[in-house]
């Protein structure tokens, strides 16, 4: 999947700073940069890059065709997220195609003095609400980007560029009243629709954190 999405003061990200205040950010004190004038650099874009006119949001499906790791037979076997099914890092994989297109656009652009940045989960850029402004998919109440024909296991991938290039529509909301995903959640890190709290999230608690894992979460995790 590929859009455009233009450079914009987006609604979703003025929640971002309040975000990082109310301490769901956890210990990812990355996710806090701040460019010289004190602005939280994830909240504007323009404050981290004030050259970006567009954004070209990539989407890469990692779903494979095996049995999930919650149907397998053996109950003492861990749980393997799926995004980690694979030989390469998606970070390489999904980075290999940003740079390909990257340089198509450059051999296509001759007279403009043009500037790119390629990003896999690297930079100081909430990829699902430009996902979202690309039309790659709307913004679920677990805070996933999901696609109406290929689900939410999408890697994000984005290229910043100076070029002033035409946006697709927006992806509109399909989320609707359902609520599957914060009712399914065992350690309840949705704390309200759209809200999610990091120090109660699996991804969070068994990459990002530092040391053991709250006893008092350890059950619900299984």
């Amino acid at each position: 999947l590929a859009g455009i999405a233009p450079v914009g003061e987006f609604p979703e990200l003025s929640h971002f700073p309040t975000w990082i205040e109310a301490g769901y950010a956890g210990e990812m004190k990355y996710l806090e940069s701040r460019n010289p004038a004190g602005e939280l650099k994830r909240a504007s874009l323009p404050a981290a890059f004030p050259w970006a006119r567009s954004v070209i949001v990539c989407a890469l499906n990692y779903n494979t065709r095996q049995p999930y790791s919650t149907e397998r037979a053996d109950p003492v076997r861990g749980w393997i997220s799926r995004y980690a099914w694979s030989r390469e890092d998606y970070h390489d994989a999904v980075m290999k195609r940003l740079r390909s297109v990257e340089a198509s656009l450059r051999a296509s652009v001759t007279n403009h003095d043009l500037e790119t940045r390629c990003y896999v989960d690297t930079g100081p850029i909430v990829e699902r609400v430009y996902a979202k402004y690309a039309g790659v998919g709307w913004i679920g109440k677990n805070t996933c980007i999901l696609n109406q024909k290929m689900g939410s296991w999408l890697f994000l991938g984005v290229i910043l560029t100076s070029l002033e290039i035409a946006a697709d529509a927006p992806a509109p909301d399909r989320c609707g009243s359902c609520t599957r995903c914060i009712d399914a959640c065992p350690t309840d890190a949705l704390v309200t629709p759209y809200q999610l709290d990091s120090n109660r999230c699996i991804s969070y608690l068994t990459i990002e954190k530092r040391g053991s894992v709250p006893e008092d979460l350890r059950e619900e995790m299984g």
